[in-house]
This record gives structure tokens, C-alpha cells and sequence, in this order.
């Protein structure tokens, strides 16, 4: 029972650190802007917290959305939506990570959605993280990584990673199908090796046919916004030329 209670109660603050970021955020949204809404659990608790602030505040801000899965809360809740082709450029978008490390890179594609959200992340002026305490890692080895492949020849790009001893497993649903991401592709995950190379790993990645996307978010995030009674805020730091 008590071992029960104890992990029903990690739960509960997981869940109560996510929407600790996601409102320390939202207050802190300019007006007039175009904002992008992330994807998966965390990025929900900030559209909702940024729809009560506009709606209080009247807020002029549009929105994008990075999945389908917000697009429709979204319009459930009658936010200002955009269609992503038809601006130039995105103000600022709050978005999850699954991973990210001391570098402020990190990793996405848990919830499916990475196509969407890196393509909005690489549109946005600015991209603020907002995550839970389990979330920030030392560094990303030995941590899964989603690539997502065209269901045309996917295995030839699944015979490559497992060649290259990446460990790939295509991901699958619930009930056993293969799982599709909304633009209708699958996903391999595979395992990052220690001391990979982040930047070959990825440009890599991208250069092998069937690859679409990966879930390599490197000098994405501007912004990295931890939950907690006491909110932890670290911004990239940037040289100077």
C-alpha cells in the first residue's frame, strides 16, 4: 500500500511540475504576437494556460499548432489558429522535450509529433522547452531517439541502423498496428551510442533515402524552463562574435 501511495504520489507532482512550467511561461507571453503550441501532456498544460490568459486579458496572439492533437484542443478551446503556410515566421514557441541536456539539446518525438514541431521550432524566433524534473539529463547517450521513415522501403532504412548497431525498433500502438504519425509515416527508435557525435549523428541520419525527420532538436531550445515549487529558468548562452 505504501509503495502504491509513493508512486501515485510521484505522479501527482510530475503532473503538478508540468503545469508549474507551463504557467510560469504563459504569464510571461507578449501581446501581439504569433505563438506556436508544442505538443504531448506538458505543452497542453500551456495551451490552456495561455487561453485563460487571453481570454482574461484579451490578448491579441494567433497561433500555430504543432500536431493535430493540439490543433484540436486548440480550436476546442476557439483559439486564433493559423495555417503554418500561409505565415513567415513564428514569434515564439513553447514546446516539450522528452530529453534534454546540459547543452540545451535535446529530444523529441515521444508523443509522434516530431515532423511538425521541428518544423514550426525551425520557423520560430525564439523556442522556449518547458519540462518536468525528470526530463534534464547530463547528456543524451544511451537515450532513445525517434526517426521517422517513409512506410515505402522503411526497412531498408531499419536494416541500415541495425547494421550500424543503433538497436532500431519500429514503434508500435496499443493494440499491436504499426503506429503513423499524422503526416502518415513510421518511426524507428533507435538508441543514441555514448560519445556520438551529435551533429554527425544527425546530419547522418537525414542523408540516408526513407528518412524524413529525426528527433535531434540541436541548438533548437533559447530556453529551458524547469517545473518545481521553485521554477528553474536557464537560457542558452550565445557568443558573441
Amino acid at each position: 500500500m505504501a509503495a502504491n501511495h509513493k508512486r501515485t504520489h510521484s505522479k501527482e507532482r510530475i503532473e503538478r511540475e508540468k503545469e508549474q512550467a507551463a504557467q510560469y511561461v504563459a504569464a510571461r507571453i507578449p501581446d501581439h504576437i504569433v505563438l506556436g503550441l508544442g505538443s504531448g501532456t506538458t505543452a497542453a498544460y500551456f495551451v490552456q494556460a495561455i487561453h485563460d490568459r487571453i481570454e482574461a486579458e484579451h490578448l491579441d496572439i494567433e497561433c500555430v499548432a504543432t500536431s493535430v492533437g493540439t490543433q484540436q484542443l486548440a480550436e476546442q478551446l476557439g483559439m486564433r489558429m493559423l495555417d503554418v503556410n500561409t505565415i513567415d515566421a513564428v514569434d515564439i514557441t513553447v514546446d516539450g522535450a522528452d530529453v534534454v541536456d546540459e547543452h540545451l539539446d535535446g529530444i523529441k518525438g515521444g508523443g509522434a509529433a516530431l515532423l511538425f514541431e521541428k518544423l514550426v521550432a525551425n520557423m520560430s524566433k525564439r523556442n522556449i522547452w518547458i519540462v518536468d524534473s525528470r526530463k534534464p539529463r547530463k547528456s543524451l547517450a544511451w537515450q532513445m531517439l525517434p526517426v521517422e521513415v517513409i512506410p515505402f522501403g522503411g526497412m531498408g532504412v531499419f536494416r541500415y541502423l541495425r547494421d550500424h548497431g543503433y538497436h532500431p525498433a519500429f514503434r508500435f500502438q496499443d493494440n499491436g498496428d504499426i503506429l503513423a504519425t499524422d503526416s502518415g509515416n513510421y518511426l524507428i527508435d533507435i538508441t543514441i551510442p555514448k560519445g556520438a557525435d551529435l551533429p554527425a549523428l544527425a546530419a547522418n541520419l537525414k542523408k540516408q533515402t526513407g528518412v524524413v525527420e529525426h528527433g535531434l532538436f540541436l541548438n533548437v531550445c533559447d530556453e529551458l524552463v524547469v517545473g518545481g515549487d521553485e521554477v528553474q529558468v536557464t537560457k542558452r548562452h550565445v557568443e558573441s562574435a
